[in-house]
């Protein structure tokens, strides 16, 4: 059972007299830290391994205009899993006049949805900063010719 954390303060000033103003280093009371009861660790790893999951399957989602994936078109921005498996993803599109505005985020969020073990899942389109074929990835631009 876990102590009132205010009690916990006023033992540590000082057990004898809860009203000392400063600590007394020969009567400090330690009280150990709890051990957590879900290894964190555990939850950290498997929202890693559900963001893997989650670049995987955009790597699947492509530009109908373009014969490159999003991923490698640099169109996302960010991925982010919370310990229990929520995720957002930050994208943007090429252009705010994108013919496949609509599409592209419901396909990306339909993908993921389908992952095993996904919670929650939000997309965030932003135009800052805006998409330049700067954050293309270097595979992209070879295949795309634009050497």
């Amino acid at each position: 059972m876990y102590r009132d954390r205010e009690q916990d303060m006023r033992d540590q000033i000082s057990p004898s007299d809860p009203n000392a103003a400063h600590p007394d280093p020969d009567k400090t009371v330690k009280i150990p830290i709890p051990a957590p009861l879900v290894d964190a660790s555990a939850e950290n790893e498997r929202a890693k391994e559900l963001r893997d999951s989650i670049v995987s399957v955009v790597r699947t989602v492509y530009d109908p205009e373009i014969p490159v994936n999003i991923y490698e078109l640099g169109l996302i921005y960010d991925i982010r899993v919370t310990t229990n498996l929520d995720c957002e993803v930050v994208f943007t599109l090429t252009s705010p006049n994108c013919p496949a505005a609509q599409s592209i985020p419901a396909e990306i969020e339909r993908k993921i949805k389908g992952l095993d073990g996904v919670g929650e899942v939000r997309m965030n389109l932003t135009w800052e900063p805006p998409w330049t074929p700067d954050k293309m990835t270097e595979a992209a631009k070879l295949q795309l010719n634009m050497f």
